[in-house]
Parts: structure tokens; sequence; C-alpha cells
């Protein structure tokens, strides 16, 4: 989304809608049959607190997911909306005439993430699970001049879509312990 005033052009990523529906597809697919179970083994939790925990965890991870960056002529910000609580996810702004150097790190996964370094030696992550992220890097190099022909996302689009896949099947199953766990009961 773009929007354009007086010599002020801004643009917003949103986090891709692939990995948002693959991770909330996947945090389903993992909690919902837990009440179900607790009921028909007769787990000392009761599966209506259960429910309550499951409710709060997808609340939380659909924050989480809710990430914003906002690139303008003047700054980078990364925002969540204002229902989110600012404990929760603060977000951040740098200004572009701050930003020193791109600077990658490798994960303990073996990929690479890059972190904003700024003129007072700040570091902040640079978000690269946006939709749209080859443009974010384009932009990123117009603003600040650092070369970002290297700076690739952590995890290709084909990754997550395996992994919605296996989300579905996992979803069937899910579907076949429910059916199960309702008839033991």
């Amino acid at each position: 989304m773009t929007a354009n005033s007086a010599n002020t052009s801004t643009t917003i990523f949103r986090l891709s809608p692939l990995i948002r529906i693959t991770l909330l597809s996947l945090y389903v697919a993992l909690t919902v049959p837990l009440p179900f179970l607790a009921q028909a083994t007769a787990a000392p939790t009761p599966p209506s607190l259960l429910w309550v925990g499951i409710a709060i965890g997808f609340v939380g991870l659909y924050a989480v997911l809710t990430e914003r960056v906002i690139v303008n002529d003047q700054e980078i910000q990364v925002t969540y909306p204002v229902w989110v609580p600012r404990f929760f996810r603060k977000g951040w702004t740098l200004p572009w005439s701050e930003v020193k150097e791109l600077k990658p790190r490798s994960t303990g996964q073996g990929g690479l993430v890059y972190y904003f370094l700024s003129k007072d030696g700040k570091a902040y992550l640079l978000p690269m699970r946006v939709a749209g992220f080859a443009r974010l890097v384009n932009i990123v190099q117009a603003k600040t001049g650092i070369d970002t022909t290297d700076v690739r996302p952590l995890a290709q689009p084909w990754m997550y879509a395996i992994l919605f896949g296996f989300t579905l099947l996992l979803l069937l199953v899910d579907a076949w312990t429910i059916n199960t766990a309702l008839t033991l009961s």
C-alpha cells in the first residue's frame, strides 16, 4: 500500500499472507485436539481451561503476525496495531540518516538474518518475512546507499507452502483424532 502526501511517499509492508495463514493453521492443528483428548482421557486439566489457554495463545500469535513495516523518505519503522500492548511487541523506528550499515548474522539453523546498525551502535532486525521483501530491500538500498544485492529472505515461499501442505495433513489427522475422542466420551 502506498500513500502520497506533500513530498512524502509512504509504503507499508505487511507480513506475507502465506506465512500468516501457515503459522495460524499450524497453531490450530497443534492445539485444538488437546481439549478433546483431555476429556476423552479424563485428564486432570479441564478442557475449558485448555480452550482458554488456546484462545489466549491464538490472540498472542495473531498479534505477533500483525507486524507492519512502514518506510518513507525519512525513516523505516516496525509497528503493530494499537490493540497490541507495547509491553508485548514494541516495534522500532530508525531514521535513514542514522543507518550506518546492514550487518549479516548467522542463525542457529545456518540461515542469515540482517541487522541495521545505527550510528549510535544499536542493532535493528531487518524484517524478512514481509510480502514484497525484494521491494523493501530496494528501498533500503536507495535510502541508505548500502549494497543489498546479496540480501535474501530467511525462508523462501516454497518452504512455507510445504509446511502449509503438511499442516493440512495434520488437520486431517486432527479431525480423525477429535472424532475418535468424541466417540470414546
